[in-house]
């Protein structure tokens, strides 16, 4: 099922970790945040290569929070991509998919002492309510069947393997624990089978 609509829009956006190109796909249920790929290199010239699939996070991405681990995986995702060329898919699925609003309170959960799951479960929602079906679309746009994906998740190795997408190498961003994040990092690798050393 295509959840794309047809069109995208293409400009130059220079970074301060090289230049990209961003593309922008609305989806056909909300075209007001479409998700987006930053584009390294000519996707043409593509043989197996490197992909990050980034759900938006935007106490880490912007405002560089302490409590995960996100702003660090979306930067050096950046950094390497633009070192090597590859995409970045940056898909709206804020607070793994229950919005901005509700990620703040389950914060407010943690800060009286539940994990990040159950803070989740305690306002009614499953642990992760994320879905790969806008990044499967983006890269059968890009004809990509075979990729190196920068991940700690193994939710989305398997999501694309199931469509045909090969997963060939799986290469793991691996932020320092803090005070803040050290619990989160723990949760996420003992109840949602994120993969830490």
């Amino acid at each position: 099922m295509n959840v794309l609509m047809s069109q995208s829009t293409e400009a130059f956006l220079p970074t301060t970790y090289g230049p990209f190109d961003i593309r922008s796909f609305p989806n056909k249920e909300n075209p007001y945040a479409p998700a987006l790929v930053l584009i390294s290199g000519d996707p043409e010239n593509f043989q197996i290569p490197l992909i990050r699939i980034h759900s938006e996070c935007l106490t880490g991405d912007v405002f560089g929070s302490l409590r995960c681990d996100c702003g660090y995986q979306l930067h050096k995702s950046m950094k390497l991509i633009a070192d090597e060329g590859g995409l970045i898919i940056y898909l709206r699925q804020e607070g793994r998919g229950i919005g901005l609003h509700h990620k703040i309170e389950a914060y407010q959960k943690q800060d009286l002492g539940m994990d990040t799951v159950e803070a989740n479960e305690a306002l009614g929602f499953g642990p992760d309510l994320r879905n790969y079906d806008e990044a499967i679309e983006i890269l059968r746009i890009f004809k990509l069947t075979k990729i190196r994906l920068l991940t700690n998740n193994p939710a989305k190795v398997n999501a694309l393997e199931k469509v045909g997408i090969h997963v060939i190498d799986r290469i793991p961003l691996l932020a320092l624990p803090n005070e803040h994040n050290k619990s989160y990092l723990d949760t996420k690798r003992q109840k949602m089978g994120h993969l830490f050393p």
